[in-house]
């Protein structure tokens, strides 16, 4: 299988994922409860865009070729089924049966893609071999010490994806907290772990400019370490108090490596504004974390609510748009609205969305929710019709 082919398989997995962070919002937006969010929001959204673009730059920031070229085929009819089944499931009077087929289809496939990637990189777990060339040598510590923790990242997939294997059959939990926690070690130790590792990667080149290196040392591994503090300890407690705040010195010294690198910058990109909007709204989500955690915040179900969307669709989602802009620039594509100001448009639509949806959750303001939810399913419906037009007019 060759290259190529691995990227039309990486595109189809984005594609889905795409569909299903608007399927997110229009679900939100007519009233559906967390659980449809999570299942939509990171399943199906989050983690099938990690899986296309994984497949695509893993193996190479490891300076090696896929060992399974066929994994992405195998594995996405597993994920995408599996992942309607989890969505369905949390339908009222939908039989648990649903719920345990989906959980399981789901595992199959991320145990097809650990797998995958685990066999590509056996002999380089370190990420010490980096494919880094000699133009970039001045990268080379960054690209190791990033590599390190890709493999933690993938650790915490397979554990959040054990975890929802256990609320779904009679397997024993292994933190034992439900959906809370198994959100925290999927979004939080999964997705936010690689990001942050593979952002200090690609970010760096897209920008021409250097992150400053004494925040990597200190942002990696406190992505590392949070959310298993988080999941382990949920609820309450000095634990449960030190992972928020180390949770939120990962995420907002992510977001001032991130701020800093773009102002070294002198290039000047749509998608930047996307990363850097995720970013702040990150910053905001774990702060609130941290509120929740000490006790200057109830974790009333708005509060709760607003936390998960800051992170899912502010942190990871405008992160993931705005990336998704580099890769695939709308400017590619002769449709009408293929240009930087749509891209731009549907950024700020579903940030401004996103803030205002936010303030009028912790305000009690049921109207800004409804705005802000609209206005989220609004930019969430450009990304998809510029990334998908992109990819019919773009074939690879």
């Amino acid at each position: 299988m060759s290259s190529a082919t691995v990227t039309r398989w990486s595109r189809r997995y984005v594609a889905v994922g795409a569909l299903s962070l608007f399927g997110w919002q229009l679900a939100v937006f007519l009233g559906a409860g967390r659980a449809t969010g999570v299942a939509l929001g990171v399943y199906g959204f989050v983690f099938h865009v990690v899986f296309g673009k994984a497949y695509a730059l893993v193996p190479s920031y490891f300076d090696r070729d896929l060992a399974v070229p066929r994994a992405p085929a195998l594995q996405f009819p597993f994920v995408v089924v599996g992942t309607a089944c989890l969505a369905v499931a949390t339908v009222p009077g939908v039989p648990p049966l649903v719920r345990t087929a989906g959980a399981t289809l789901w595992a199959a496939g991320v145990a097809l893609f650990c797998g995958a990637l685990g066999w590509t990189v056996r002999d380089n777990l370190t990420g010490a071999e980096t494919g880094t060339g000699d133009a970039n040598a001045h990268r080379r510590w960054v690209d190791r010490v990033a590599n390190a923790f890709v493999p933690v990242a993938l650790a915490y997939l397979l554990l959040g994806t054990y975890e929802t294997l256990a609320m779904a059959s009679p397997l024993p939990a292994l933190v034992g907290r439900g959906l809370p926690a198994t959100t925290h070690l999927l979004a939080a130790g999964g997705a936010v772990t690689l990001l942050v590792a593979v952002g200090f990667r690609l970010l760096p080149r897209f920008l021409v400019a250097a992150p400053p290196t004494a925040l990597v040392a200190v942002v990696l591994p406190a992505a590392a370490a949070g959310p298993m503090l988080l999941a382990t300890s949920f609820g309450g407690g000095l634990v449960f108090r030190v992972g928020a705040a180390v949770e939120a010195v990962a995420v907002v010294g992510f977001a001032v490596a991130f701020a800093v690198t773009f102002a070294r910058s002198g290039r000047d990109r749509v998608g930047f504004y996307g990363v850097l909007a995720g970013v702040v709204a990150g910053s905001a989500g774990v702060l609130l974390g941290v509120g929740f955690a000490f006790g200057h915040l109830a974790p009333v179900a708005d509060a709760v609510r607003a936390h998960l969307r800051l992170n899912v669709l502010g942190l990871l989602g405008l992160a993931i748009v705005g990336i998704s802009y580099q890769f695939y620039p709308p400017t590619v594509g002769s449709f009408p609205g293929a240009s930087d100001r749509t891209a731009g448009a549907s950024l700020a639509t579903v940030a401004f969305g996103l803030a205002v949806e936010v303030v009028g959750r912790l305000g009690g303001v049921r109207t800004a929710v409804s705005v802000g939810l609209g206005l989220g399913l609004v930019g969430t419906g450009l990304y998809v019709y510029l990334l998908l037009n992109v990819f019919r007019e773009r074939p690879v």
